[in-house]
């Protein structure tokens, strides 16, 4: 016998023999969801500063890709009224959500991810890109049947919309190097479990394989 598996590799063949982690597969109408890139998480001065600069590199290379395959490409955004009311509960847990009144310059597109004036901007309140908003019916109107996900956070908007895409019947494919989060072990820990249960978790080298096939 070789040496015992590392605990990961453990972890995730306890996972697969118990019927986790089955492969879903790229669709045949795909379309990327670019998930609250904005300056919030990338300057140093905000509270939701995430250090995911190499994130947001990875965003921007498939996002180049996704617009030279001319597939659909979408944008989530948060913004609240003055006060938050509008957030609900969610406003009032995270504190640092004052980030995305309306008005403020930390809720504004990080630069070089900026949507163009074709592409479809969704504006949201809460962690999913699917809840209160039309995505659903945007991506079914067009005939999507994959969601390419990349953004921020890991553990909450990405996975939250990850889990919807899912449960609306797109077929959730998650950028592993092109989603970022404050924490490297909850970002690992979160790409395991959507990998396990929801979504499968690509690289970065098998999306931009699969954008200049189609």
């Amino acid at each position: 016998m070789g040496e015992p598996a590392e605990p990961d590799e453990r972890l995730a063949e306890d996972y697969r023999r118990a019927g986790f982690a089955n492969r879903l597969g790229f669709g045949q109408r795909p379309a990327l969801v670019v998930i609250d890139f904005c300056r919030a998480y990338l300057d140093a001065d905000s509270p939701l500063y995430a250090g995911v600069e190499a994130a947001r590199g990875s965003c921007e290379r498939v996002l180049a890709a996704a617009r030279a395959a001319r597939i659909p490409v979408l944008h989530t955004r948060v913004e609240f009224q003055s006060g938050g009311a509008d957030g609900g509960v969610f406003f009032r847990k995270v504190g640092a959500l004052e980030c995305f009144v309306r008005g403020n310059p930390l809720g504004a597109y990080g630069q070089g991810l900026e949507p163009l004036p074709e592409e479809t901007v969704v504006v949201k309140q809460y962690a999913s890109g699917f809840f209160g908003t039309s995505l659903a019916s945007t991506l079914t109107a067009a005939g999507i049947d994959t969601l390419i996900h990349t953004g921020v956070s890991t553990s909450g908007c990405v996975r939250a919309t990850a889990l919807d895409a899912c449960q609306h019947g797109f077929v959730p494919i998650v950028v592993r190097d092109a989603c970022g989060d404050r924490d490297p072990q909850v970002h690992e820990a979160n790409l395991f479990d959507l990998d396990a249960k929801y979504a499968d978790v690509v690289s970065e080298a098998e999306t931009l394989r699969y954008l200049a096939s189609l």
